[in-house]
């Protein structure tokens, strides 16, 4: 059973400023994720950091959500909560790797994101792994997240306020030569 194992864990991350954090949660099962979140919420917090939280439909508008909040909005980073539970159909598959894919696309790009999204056989697999006292996934990928925005912040640039962007010598315009702009 995985609970008897032992991992090691990161140290939790430190942060100068306080980090924005975005949950973006399928609330599917409702029950799964609200321990989802209290442990994400329990996490940030620790790490002197705020939240907030939205909700969609399901495990595969998670990516989406997050990819809009990036585009439109200044969070630091992402935490993804849900939970998909084996059927009997190849859904199961579709979404499991459809959302994770979409979440490691944006990753990728740069967006901190923290997978906390449960793909699990049954209902009692997915209540040990979400319990906040128990595996605490949503704790972990709250964390996850954090570290991630820690390295962003450590190789990045300060933004105005709360947060971070890469540093500005990143962007190039097209024909332009590194450092300069066009008008």
């Amino acid at each position: 059973m995985a609970s008897s194992e032992t991992h090691y864990t990161l140290p939790r991350a430190e942060f100068d400023k306080p980090a924005k954090i975005l949950i973006v949660v399928a609330p599917y099962y409702k029950d799964i994720a609200d321990e989802l979140i209290a442990g994400a919420i329990a996490e940030i917090e620790a790490a002197g950091g705020f939240h907030e939280i939205v909700e969609v439909p399901g495990a595969l508008e998670v990516p989406t959500a997050i990819g809009i909040a990036e585009r439109m909005s200044n969070f630091d980073g992402y935490v993804a909560l849900g939970c998909v539970i084996r059927g009997e159909t190849t859904h199961y598959e579709t979404v499991c790797n459809d959302s994770s894919r979409g979440l490691t696309l944006l990753g990728l790009q740069g967006l901190c994101i923290g997978n906390g999204i449960l793909t699990v056989e049954n209902y009692e697999q997915a209540r040990v792994r979400a319990e906040s006292k128990g595996q605490n996934k949503g704790g972990g990928a709250a964390a996850a997240a954090l570290h991630l925005v820690a390295l962003a912040r450590r190789w990045g640039g300060a933004r105005k306020g709360v947060g971070f962007v890469p540093a500005q010598d990143e962007y190039q315009i097209a024909g332009a030569s590194k450092g300069k702009h066009s008008a």
